[in-house]
């Protein structure tokens, strides 16, 4: 019985020291993009994809994270939301400094998550929080995609950059409301299926629909990995406390088209990180057509 009390207060050490480090840290990851929709000629074309950061700060303004980013050198960074918490007493000015020092090299595009969304809709109780979030990127020169897109030629090829915003409905806990393929036409209008359609969705429970609207290449987070991820099983548990979600952290394919889910870069609400390392995602985009 004592020996099984040291082991048993071995794992939990162990399991306490791997949390702290999870949570204080982040890797980069790296993923490969091929479609036949751009030229197999095309030059290859480099995003940095965030999600989640929820105000986190690696380092002092987050110069690690920015450095991590510079190292990079990306062509362009999308992100997917969350960047800030959505609460009364809670700043968003983590957030605004970030994209302020990144959007003074890079190009940059912003889609809104669960918490921005709420902030920008729910005046009565936040005020002008959003609208303030919202002119700060803006005057740092992002470009914010709310239920709009974005036309670009990359050498030639029609690239088209979407930010949906769903109905807070759908981030409800215990939701299991199915989002509709016209509620996104509503939101977008009709894919075009000559143009790669990338779309920032902050919730990847839709991804299926996503993927019928048209969209070639989706970019989601919101899940933050499961909190906690299970070898061969993936993560453990949503926002919505939805046991084991299908699309809970990596690179997934739908036919044709890829399912990126970021792990996101910050932590809210269970501040755990367990076999769950945040992330910054770097997408390798290539042609074969």
């Amino acid at each position: 019985m004592k020996n099984l009390i040291i082991i048993c207060s071995i794992v939990f050490l162990l399991i306490l020291l791997e949390i702290i480090r999870e949570i204080s840290t982040f890797k980069v990851t790296h993923y490969e993009i091929i479609s036949k929709k751009l030229n197999k000629n095309m030059k290859e074309k480099k995003i940095v994809f965030i999600s989640d950061l929820h105000n986190y700060s690696y380092g002092k303004e987050n110069n690690k994270l920015i450095r991590a980013i510079e190292r990079e050198n990306p062509d362009i960074i999308l992100s997917a939301g969350d960047l800030l918490v959505g609460k009364k007493n809670k700043s968003s000015k983590p957030a605004e400094k970030l994209i302020e020092s990144l959007a003074k090299r890079f190009l940059i595009y912003c889609g809104n998550g669960n918490h921005e969304q709420r902030m920008k809709e729910e005046t009565k109780v936040y005020g002008k929080k959003y609208a303030e979030y919202r002119e700060s990127l803006i005057k740092s020169g992002a470009n914010l995609l709310e239920n709009d897109s974005i036309l670009c030629e990359w050498e030639g090829e029609n690239v088209r950059i979407s930010g949906l915003e769903i109905p807070l409905s759908y981030y409800r806990k215990f939701s299991r409301e199915k989002l509709s393929f016209e509620e996104i036409e509503s939101c977008l209008g009709k894919a075009n299926k000559d143009t790669f359609e990338i779309l920032l969705a902050h919730n990847p429970v839709h991804a299926e629909v996503y993927a019928e609207w048209g969209a070639d290449l989706i970019l989601s987070g919101h899940l933050h990995g499961g909190i906690v991820r299970i070898p061969f099983c993936g993560g453990v548990i949503t926002p919505q406390m939805r046991l084991f979600p299908k699309y809970s952290g990596g690179l997934y394919e739908i036919g044709e088209k890829s399912i990126v889910v970021s792990k996101g870069l910050g932590i809210h609400s269970i501040p755990i990180r367990l076999f769950n390392e945040a992330e910054v995602i770097v997408l390798h985009i290539k042609g074969k057509g």
